[in-house]
């Protein structure tokens, strides 16, 4: 069994004491040291590699949330905070888990499984991860099924990625970098606004898809969708 090495940053003794006696009902976790300051936790960064790192953010000097910026190798990072302030900085460090003190058991356990669930895909062969997709929303990583998923829907510099059976999910990412993250089999772009997935289109009429309940536009550039689409049907 693989196991996950990790560190624990916290300038308060008792909150790593917490941590450690948390991180060892893990077996799939490792953890090889704890810190209580900022920059000697950063030092062993610099020279040793870890998977999984708690990172407290308001500690003195230099916080939490300065140390994760400045990791060139960053290791996933589960953040631990008193403050809900600091969740939007956690959001934009993609973070795997944002836990607010004191830190409940059953709460800390499903941010582990998280980063064991992406520890997971990352390391699988590429054909294993076209059944999921990862992003950010609400301050936290979370697991899609890209079976899920009807649409993906362009707002600036946000997405929603609209769920058959499922609640909406607002991320802040670009269409073009989430047309990268999935099979080119099973989605294809319709217009600057509209991913589709195939298998989830019913009908096309007037240059307009159905999917689910929603009406798409699909724009001249990709009308080539259009006519392989009817091609097969």
């Amino acid at each position: 069994m693989t196991r996950l090495k990790c560190i624990a940053i916290d300038d308060e003794p008792l909150a790593l004491k917490l941590i450690a006696r948390y991180v060892h009902q893990f077996p799939e976790l490792q953890l090889v040291q704890t810190f209580e300051d900022v920059i000697s936790g950063g030092e062993y960064l610099k020279h040793s590699a870890v998977d999984l790192l708690f990172l407290d953010i308001n500690m003195p000097d230099i916080s939490g949330i300065q140390l994760a910026r400045s990791l060139e190798q960053k290791p996933m990072i589960i953040f631990t905070t008193a403050y809900k302030k600091f969740a939007f900085e956690g959001f934009e460090l993609e973070a795997i888990d944002y836990l607010l003190k004191p830190i409940d058991a059953k709460r800390f356990a499903r941010a582990v499984e998280k980063a064991l669930e992406y520890y997971k895909y990352k390391n699988a062969l590429p054909e294993k991860r076209d059944t999921s997709l990862y992003v950010y929303s609400e301050y936290r990583m979370i697991r899609i099924n890209l079976d899920d998923i009807e649409y993906i829907e362009s707002m600036e510099d946000y997405i929603k990625i609209h769920q058959k059976n499922a609640k909406t999910v607002l991320t802040l990412m670009p269409l073009k970098k989430v047309l990268e993250k999935l099979p080119a089999d099973k989605f294809q772009r319709i217009h600057r606004s509209f991913i589709v997935a195939v298998d989830k289109v019913r009908s096309i009429h007037n240059r307009k898809l159905h999917v689910g309940d929603a009406e798409l536009p699909v724009s001249e550039t990709y009308m080539d969708f259009v006519r392989k689409w009817m091609k097969f049907k």
